[in-house]
C-alpha cells in the first residue's frame, strides 16, 4: 500500500480540500487512483455540471471518445488560474490508447501547454497540462 506522500495522487500536485471534476468515467478507469485523488483531497469527485471553480481536472480520454480540443475548453470553464488538467489514456497496447501527439496537437488549440507525462496506474498514463501564460511586455 503506498503512503500519501508517495501516492500516485500527491504526485498529481493534489492537496486536502482540493475540489476535483472529474470527465470521462467508464469501467475500465482505475479505482486505485480514483480512490487515492478522494481519499487525499478528502471529497468525492465532481461530476457533470459544476457550478462551482476547482482545483483540478481529471480527463479519462480513450482513441474514440470524439474531440479532445472540445473536452479540454469545458474542462477550463470551470478550472481555477493555476490548476491543472490531467488528461489520462490507456497506455501502448492497451484498447482506446491515444497517441501522445494527440495531446500535443488539442492543448495549444484549448490554451493548454503540456508539462509532464506520468505513468499513472498499470494501464493509464496521464499529461499534466496548464494554462499558458501571457507573454511578458
Amino acid at each position: 500500500m503506498t503512503t500519501p506522500t508517495g501516492s500516485m495522487a500527491t504526485r498529481m500536485g493534489f492537496e486536502s480540500g482540493d475540489l476535483l471534476l472529474e470527465v470521462g468515467f467508464g469501467d475500465d478507469c482505475d479505482r486505485a487512483l480514483r480512490n487515492e485523488l478522494m481519499a487525499l483531497t478528502g471529497s468525492q469527485l465532481l461530476t457533470g455540471d459544476v457550478q462551482e471553480v476547482v482545483d483540478g481536472v481529471i480527463i479519462w480520454w480513450r482513441e474514440d471518445d470524439g474531440d479532445l480540443v472540445d473536452e479540454l475548453v469545458d474542462g477550463l470553464t470551470y478550472l481555477s488560474d493555476s490548476g491543472p488538467i490531467w488528461v489520462l489514456t490507456p497506455k501502448v497496447g492497451r484498447p482506446g490508447h491515444v497517441e501522445p501527439s494527440d495531446i500535443q496537437d488539442a492543448a495549444p488549440t484549448a490554451g493548454l501547454s503540456q508539462t509532464s507525462t506520468l505513468s499513472i496506474a498499470p494501464d493509464w498514463s496521464a499529461t499534466r497540462l496548464v494554462a499558458r501564460k501571457s507573454a511578458k511586455r
